[in-house]
């Protein structure tokens, strides 16, 4: 696996199984364990930018937040996740929250830069093709093949052989992709990298941002909103979307894919399938966060998760800013606060294992 960025069913049916995506509570500890003593904020406001696949949760954690400690407004934007990072590398937001963890070039650029695991978070292969209700079998080397316009119709017998039973129709595939600089699609093209390394790992490879193949049909949609919205309008499309907006794909009629792991097996993604994948990285996660959680060979594990981060500075421009952003940091991560159910079932994200709330906690504690 990576560790450095640079190295390399009917709407009402899928409404129902979405049932399925809760936090089970993997991870969850004995009351009192891996539980952090919050700091009092000095007040003000703390900015939040970046990743939209966060987006949602951090509302959430807004409102909570403010409930408990109201002396402290946190003002969230969806950008994007390299909007997130430039964001807190320029210092025009308190917060960067991106979905993937900072290369070594943006740590060079600025050294002082922490990426801090707030959450753990996975990505949906979504798509739109009427009449087809099942949750459909996919390979990354399939997908890569689709995003590389090498297959380019839903009956493809490379599609068929994968999905027996399935009446597939011949219909267009529409591939869409983010047009903002994305954690999004860092997760993703990082997940067609690692299972087509000969391909897509040698051109064009991951990143937040890269130039897509000229697929026929190709779209590019602003943030995970127009993902779900732009696949809605497009029968026949295939998109990659960030599981905190499942609910907004269901309503949307579109259905979602069992992708093959690094077991060979087929997996939908879930409170346990992703909390298994996330587990078999507990140990080799480094002090830093800085980790590719994708495609691991756990049995039963979602190959497509990943540690939502706070991008910050270690070195604020003041020591009430610091404080406060600190606060807020702790009361996320801890298991009975931000990183409990009560706001981590409400997106279908998972808790970190205490273990890493222990690493995220002094990271926390270096921003000063």
């Amino acid at each position: 696996m990576r560790t450095s960025r640079f190295k390399r069913m009917a709407p009402a049916c899928l409404l129902a199984a979405s049932a399925a995506l809760v936090s089970t509570g993997v991870f969850a500890t004995a009351a009192g364990a891996a539980k952090s003593t919050i700091e009092k904020p000095a007040g003000g406001t703390v900015s939040e930018t970046g990743s939209t696949l966060l987006y949602p949760l951090f509302n959430l954690w807004s409102s909570g937040y403010s409930q408990k400690y109201p002396a402290v407004t946190i003002q969230t934007a969806g950008t994007g996740s390299g909007t997130g990072i430039s964001d807190a590398t320029e210092g025009t937001a308190d917060i960067g929250a991106s979905d993937a963890y900072l290369s070594p070039a943006e740590l060079q650029a600025a050294p002082g830069l922490l990426n801090i695991p707030l959450a753990i978070s996975a990505q949906l292969i979504a798509y739109n093709i009427p009449g087809v209700t099942a949750h459909l079998k996919l390979t990354g080397k399939v997908i890569s093949s689709i995003y590389q316009g090498k297959i380019t119709n839903w009956n493809a017998s490379a599609i068929g052989a994968l999905n027996p039973g399935v009446a597939l129709p011949n219909l267009p595939i529409v591939t869409l992709h983010r047009s903002d600089s994305s954690g999004d699609t860092f997760l993703f093209t990082s997940f067609l990298s690692d299972t087509d390394p000969n391909g897509w790992g040698k051109s064009p490879g991951f990143n937040t941002a890269i130039t897509f193949p000229n697929a026929p049909g190709a779209l590019g949609e602003m943030g995970n909103s127009g993902m779900v919205a732009g696949c809605k309008a497009a029968p026949g499309c295939i998109a990659y979307v960030g599981i905190s907006y499942l609910t907004q794909a269901l309503q949307s009629g579109l259905g979602y894919a069992a992708l093959q792991n690094g077991s060979k097996q087929f997996v939908l993604p879930s409170a346990a399938s992703i909390s298994a994948e996330a587990a078999a990285f507990t140990t080799k996660t480094p002090p830093s966060g800085t980790i590719s959680l994708i495609y691991g060979k756990a049995k039963g594990g979602y190959p497509i998760i990943n540690y939502e981060y706070a991008i910050v500075n270690s070195k604020q421009t003041s020591s009430s800013s610091a404080k406060n952003i600190r606060s807020v940091l702790e009361w996320a991560v801890n298991l009975t606060d931000g990183n409990s159910a009560n706001y981590l079932a409400q997106v279908n994200f998972e808790a970190l294992p205490p273990t890493i709330v222990a690493q995220s906690l002094k990271q926390i504690k270096k921003i000063k």
